[in-house]
């Protein structure tokens, strides 16, 4: 998996249209192999994203779990302590 893509799932404050549209970029990026697309694949690349955000914010929005919701700056935090020791 791309590690550029995060959870989005069970966050205080919830995924942000932008943070989802972002993950969604990511995925398509990895999968088709273009950073940026030719002006050939542009419409289909830009119709992928488009697709995987919506059906990425359908799925957050039906999610459901008895888990108290994770704070953002807790988590980053976790994250940067793993990442200095693993990077120094």
């Amino acid at each position: 998996m791309c590690r550029n893509i995060k959870t989005l799932f069970n966050y205080e404050p919830p995924a942000t249209e932008d943070e989802i549209r972002k993950s969604a970029l990511q995925y398509v990026r990895k999968i088709s192999g273009f950073t940026t697309p030719s002006a050939a694949n542009a419409e289909a690349y830009d119709r992928a994203v488009s697709e995987i955000t919506g059906a990425s914010a359908r799925l957050l929005e039906s999610l459901v779990t008895a888990r108290p919701p994770r704070n953002r700056q807790e988590e980053e935090a976790r994250a940067h302590e793993r990442a200095v020791r693993r990077f120094g």
